[in-house]
């Protein structure tokens, strides 16, 4: 597993473009449960009875007793060291951006600056009638939150039935196609059109590292280098032996 971790680290310092596709797995050492594990929330409530944007549109009062359970969790969550990890990459230079498909604000809060949000992001909300943004912050202790045009306000998080915002789909694609190195961190990568990252990234050549507790769809098709184990020792494991593969300069930091 060391020299797997040596290797994976080598990749990425040799990369001129490197990603990193995040996904549940990374926050649940955060203590946010994957949605589809047996104790996540689509075990207590029907996704699509309580996921999908038509729901909210019939009944947003109703909806708002699942978001407001996510809401708590993500609300009590702070960054684990696999978010910490990333950041560091990229302080380092060698991550250029963060995809992630989760919507709980920890690659920010752990201290990365280039994220995309392929599903949104639970700290803002909008109103959909008139379009209307708040943060969630500003509103807390009312439930459901309402707009000033006394609308109930919906997190802005991609509802199943709702496009992927079409800005993160484009820079996310852009990127795929001419990075060289993708770690793949906490994901499965069945859920589409993320899952289309980690082959687009390929079929540019790119090498793909997986951080994953099991195997994945990913693993026998397309990934290079498989890191199983938890994504907070793995990515520390993978961000010491960067460290140690970039010699320090005459200012005593370290520079790719």
């Amino acid at each position: 597993m060391q020299n797997k971790t040596k290797e994976a680290a080598a990749i990425i310092c040799r990369s001129k473009l490197s990603l990193a596709l995040t996904g549940a797995g990374i926050s649940v050492e955060s203590g946010i449960p994957d949605f589809r594990s047996t104790d996540g929330l689509w075990a207590r409530y029907d996704p699509m009875e309580y996921g999908t944007i038509s729901a909210f549109r019939r009944n947003p009062q109703k909806v708002w007793d699942m978001v407001a359970e996510m809401s708590a969790l993500m609300n009590n969550a702070r960054p684990n060291t696999a978010h910490v990890g990333l950041a560091r990459l990229q302080q380092l230079g060698l991550l250029h951006t963060i995809i992630t498909q989760n919507v709980d604000n920890l690659h920010q809060a752990g201290g990365a600056t280039r994220v995309i949000e392929f599903h949104g992001n639970s700290s803002s909300l909008i109103c959909l009638w008139c379009g209307e943004r708040y943060r969630s912050q500003s509103l807390s202790g009312k439930m459901p939150p309402k707009c000033d045009c006394g609308r109930i306000l919906k997190p802005e998080v991609v509802f199943f039935g709702e496009p992927i915002p079409s800005a993160a789909l484009a820079e996310s694609s852009r990127l795929a196609a001419a990075c060289e190195a993708l770690l793949v961190v906490g994901t499965s990568a069945e859920v589409s059109p993320a899952n289309t990252i980690p082959a687009m990234a390929k079929s540019a050549g790119a090498k793909i590292i997986e951080i994953n507790l099991n195997p994945t769809v990913l693993t026998e098709s397309l990934t290079d280098l498989f890191l199983p184990g938890k994504a907070t020792e793995m990515v520390s494991q993978l961000v010491e032996a960067v460290e140690e593969a970039i010699p320090p300069s005459r200012d005593g930091h370290l520079h790719p």
